[in-house]
């Protein structure tokens, strides 16, 4: 993900927490608006950050930021100094937690597999880096590939296997990419070939936040308007949490209003909606 669209991503996570009253991309936007003028002195109008929004959390593509006033504005309110400081410093803390750390020390006096074996911490490095590197050799392959079976047992006593995620940990494959699962987004491994996955970039936001609601006879006018979207699709009409785009049809997502909700959802609808 690139450091400006990794940034529209901060801003609005930000506002969501700053904002709590609001549920919208419009009212998110408004919010951001009047508190970019009051707190950090500096104008960017509501359609702008729609723009942004539009482009980074509902289209996954980059975002068309010049003005780097802007860029050091945006870096301002999700606490840097400038964009320089973001991408220096935010850049780093992601690749930082990403990485897997280990530390290992066989001691040279014992044989390797004999009764004596041990393994103490005393040096950290990053597994799949000191892989590249150095080479596991056919002793690290089979200790590992052990450990990972669970065909292999340390002596009790005199082992010692320290690490914050352990040789399980140092293994995981990061998952940057989600796909639509019926009713809601899950996450994946970007390398995952499986035909019937339509893999696109991990969006925090969606995952957490975008679902279908596959209960429609629970909605009434009260407690559905200004916080669901709906799409139509040849005389079906389904009903989301947050705008967007509904990911069956491409459907650009409509904010639900009375008579949808009355045709299409609440008490009254008999239509039986299957539950996943």
């Amino acid at each position: 993900m690139s450091k400006k669209k990794l940034l529209i991503h901060e801003v609005f996570e930000k506002a969501r927490k700053d904002f709590p009253a609001e549920n919208t991309k419009n009212g998110w936007c408004k919010e951001l608006v009047d508190h970019f003028e009051k707190k950090l002195n500096f104008i960017i109008n509501e359609k702008t950050f729609v723009r942004y929004y539009d482009a980074c959390i509902r289209d996954s593509s980059e975002p068309n930021i010049k003005d780097i006033k802007i860029l050091n504005k945006l870096s301002e309110y999700v606490g840097y100094v400038d964009f320089a400081h973001f991408s220096n410093t935010f850049i780093k803390k992601e690749e930082k937690e990403k990485s897997t750390t280990v530390k290992i020390d066989v001691d040279d006096n014992e044989e390797l597999f004999g009764k004596g074996i041990r393994i103490i911490i005393t040096q950290y490095f990053n597994l799949p880096e000191f892989i590249k590197k150095n080479g596991l050799g056919i002793t690290g392959i089979i200790l590992i590939g052990s450990v990972l079976l669970g065909n292999y047992k340390l002596p009790k006593g005199n082992d010692k296997i320290q690490s914050g995620l352990g040789f399980f940990g140092a293994m995981t494959v990061d998952k940057d990419c989600m796909f639509w699962d019926k009713s809601e987004y899950k996450l994946a491994n970007c390398e995952d070939k499986n035909p019937l996955l339509n893999l696109i970039p991990k969006d925090t936001v969606q995952i957490k936040y975008f679902k279908r609601i596959t209960r429609k006879d629970t909605l009434t006018v009260g407690n559905a308007m200004g916080k669901t979207w709906y799409s139509k699709f040849n005389g079906n009409v389904e009903f989301f949490t947050m705008d967007g785009v509904d990911p069956d049809t491409g459907r650009e997502l409509r904010s639900s209003t009375p008579y949808i909700i009355g045709k299409y959802a609440g008490p009254s609808f008999h239509k039986e909606v299957p539950a996943y």
